[in-house]
């Protein structure tokens, strides 16, 4: 009889712990970086990517935050929004999406690029999850024309839907030799820990935009 009440006290002692850390992980804010090589961390060390360092900056600011990486390199708008549905889990409270670097790269007309975010922004709020959306902008010799159309696309889907914007996710590394890594397109470890410096203050307030508490 004594051995039932001490297993039966175990069983209730197990379920409450197991429903301390439900609740527990049940209120840290998770965030999916969803984007290319400059959100995987190309050539860089572990814990030295951009989802990493903007987890451990938001964290350092007080706030209980999960940031995973999502980022595929060499990935195009097309390719992300194939993978978007099993890239981006069930629970997900805020995306940081990031993609059209190499869709500008390869000249892709601004008509696809733009098509394929407007998309899966659509997907997400049907999904109602919060989106910050990194911007990014097109390399001068690509053309007025092109830059213009390019350019033009971030704003443009922020406002149709209603999201923030971050209008260049390379902002203060592009064109900083000493914040690059040798290849002159993808930040350094120091790069990164300037992106999200950058960053951070947009992040926040997407945070609080979407319900998240600190």
């Amino acid at each position: 009889m004594a051995f039932k009440h001490t297993l039966a006290a175990a069983l209730v002692l197990l379920a409450a712990i197991s429903g301390a850390i439900s609740s527990a992980r049940a209120e840290t804010f998770t965030i999916v970086g969803f984007g290319d090589s400059l959100m995987a961390g190309f050539g860089l060390g572990p814990g030295e990517g951009f989802t990493d360092r903007l987890q451990a900056a938001l964290r350092a600011k007080g706030h209980d935050v999960a940031v995973a990486n999502a980022g595929v390199s060499g990935d195009t708008t097309s390719g992300g929004l194939a993978r978007l549905d099993w890239s981006v889990p069930d629970g997900t409270q805020l995306v940081i999406l990031e993609l059209g670097a190499n869709d500008m790269l390869r000249g892709v007309s601004p008509g696809i690029t733009e098509k394929n975010l407007d998309e899966m922004l659509a997907k997400l709020k049907q999904r109602k999850i919060a989106v910050l959306l990194a911007g990014m902008r097109a390399a001068p010799n690509l053309g007025a024309d092109y830059q213009n159309a390019f350019d033009a696309i971030y704003p443009k889907l922020a406002a149709k839907y209603g999201v923030p914007l971050y209008p260049f996710f390379l902002d203060g590394v592009a064109g900083q030799a000493g914040l690059r890594l040798e290849d002159g397109l993808h930040p350094n470890a120091k790069g990164v820990e300037k992106m999200v410096e950058r960053i951070l203050p947009t992040a926040e307030k997407a945070i609080a935009w979407a319900g998240g508490a600190s």
